[in-house]
């Protein structure tokens, strides 16, 4: 394992310890050109050494030094290893900047000099750009405590990937544990804008998003003697199709809505027909009454077909399931206005909705406070079919890294305003 501390991040740390006076005025390009060397450094370290949910521990206390010797009092373990950093700087509104701390199980692929050096694991989805990101924002925000006022909680969660770590650390007193805040704000990369761009959704951002296994149960028999069993294979392949109908005969055109099946397992030999299949599929929606509909039909349709097949009751349930990502229009508008105002129409965009599921939602859910989730554009110009959880995705971060950091610390000094 690397050493947690490299001769770069120990002068990550001697920057955040940089006095008042030496920052004092300073702009946030002049912190962030003072800062990069040490702030790359740090998220290579990152991407070479990815941890998978649940296991995020060094990764965390990566992160959570880097707040705490920032100025930040830091709180660690919070629902397993998420970290909350909360720094006050009088009175005035409070804002909740995430991160995620977790890496996937692919085998990298990117080519990178700095590859992972974790068999099997990889950071494929952005979050050590995204930590970097958010470290990066938090230690300018420290050095600029002159021209700003309220207070900041910095939070790196677990178990994004498998959309539990949000609830996990509510569920363990987060709230108690840090200021309520007013608005939360989170970044995330993506590959369907140009590098170089923020965009901003207004409204939904990424979808309801539900976990769905289904087994078929029936009766195995030889491969020669059909007629003995209840295949359960040509139930599975009834219930493919017919849940293709769903979307496209059951809910408006307008409503978005999808079902995809991700896996389908059974049997162990050609010529055996098996006891029982099984199915795992992802259901994606916006609207809460489709998704129920969705969830009610999904039930319906597989007892209807194992029911017509004379075969026991299948087994249908919804292991996770997370709410819409949903942006709230009037803090979207405003720090869409504020960052055009700064960088141009050029580099901020107009982002559309996703499909995509993510559990960031839940913080804002749980104080009923507006959230913003806004993209950092890594669009693959040689080849644009490269996307987040691809065993070839890494952001670029010479050139995306100064302009997200900058941006949330622009929105940040905004809404933090001195009087």
């Amino acid at each position: 394992m690397v050493a947690l501390f490299s001769v770069p991040f120990l002068l990550l740390l001697s920057l955040a310890h940089a006095s008042s006076e030496e920052t004092q005025g300073k702009t946030i390009l002049e912190l962030l050109q003072k800062n990069k060397p040490a702030l790359k450094s740090f998220y290579i370290d990152l991407h070479e050494n990815p941890e998978l949910s649940g296991e995020e521990k060094r990764t965390a206390q990566k992160f959570g030094d880097a707040l705490r010797l920032s100025g930040y009092q830091v709180i660690d373990n919070i629902g397993g290893f998420g970290v909350a950093g909360v720094m006050k700087n009088g009175s005035g509104p409070v804002t909740l900047i995430r991160a995620e701390l977790d890496g996937l199980p692919l085998v990298e692929n990117t080519g990178l000099s700095y590859q992972s050096k974790v068999p099997g694991k990889m950071h494929a989805c952005g979050h050590d750009f995204h930590m970097t990101t958010i470290v990066g924002a938090a230690q300018v925000m420290a050095s600029m405590k002159d021209q700003w006022k309220g207070t900041l909680v910095v939070i790196g969660q677990p178990a994004e990937e498998t959309l539990k770590g949000a609830s996990a650390m509510i569920e363990d007193g987060l709230f108690k544990k840090v200021p309520r805040p007013d608005r939360l704000m989170a970044v995330h990369t993506s590959g369907r804008y140009p590098k170089g761009t923020i965009a901003i959704t207004n409204g939904f951002a990424l979808a309801n998003s539900d976990s769905v296994d289904v087994e078929f149960r029936g009766r195995g028999s030889h491969g020669s003697l059909p007629e003995k069993s209840i295949d359960p294979f040509m139930m599975a392949a009834e219930f493919v199709l017919k849940t293709q109908t769903l979307v496209g005969r059951e809910i408006d055109a307008l409503q978005p809505a999808l079902i995809s099946i991700g896996s389908i397992h059974g049997g162990t030999k050609h010529n055996i027909i098996p006891d029982n299949v099984k199915l795992e599929l992802t259901m994606r929606s916006y609207d809460k009454d489709v998704r129920e509909h969705l969830k009610k039909r999904i039930v319906e349709v597989a007892n209807g077909i194992a029911a017509t097949a004379r075969a026991p009751k299948p087994v249908v349930s919804f292991p996770h399931g997370v709410e819409a990502t949903f942006n709230d229009p009037q803090l979207a508008d405003e720090t869409k206005n504020v960052l055009t105002k700064k960088f141009g129409d050029k580099k901020i965009l107009k982002g559309e909705p996703a499909l995509g599921g993510e559990d960031f939602g839940k913080f804002g859910l749980a104080v009923k406070a507006p959230s913003l989730f806004m993209w950092v554009g890594q669009l693959d110009e040689k080849d644009p079919t490269i996307s987040g959880h691809s065993a070839k995705y890494a952001p670029e971060f010479d050139r995306s890294s100064s302009l997200a950091i900058d941006a949330v610390v622009t929105s940040l000094l905004h809404f933090h305003a001195l009087p």
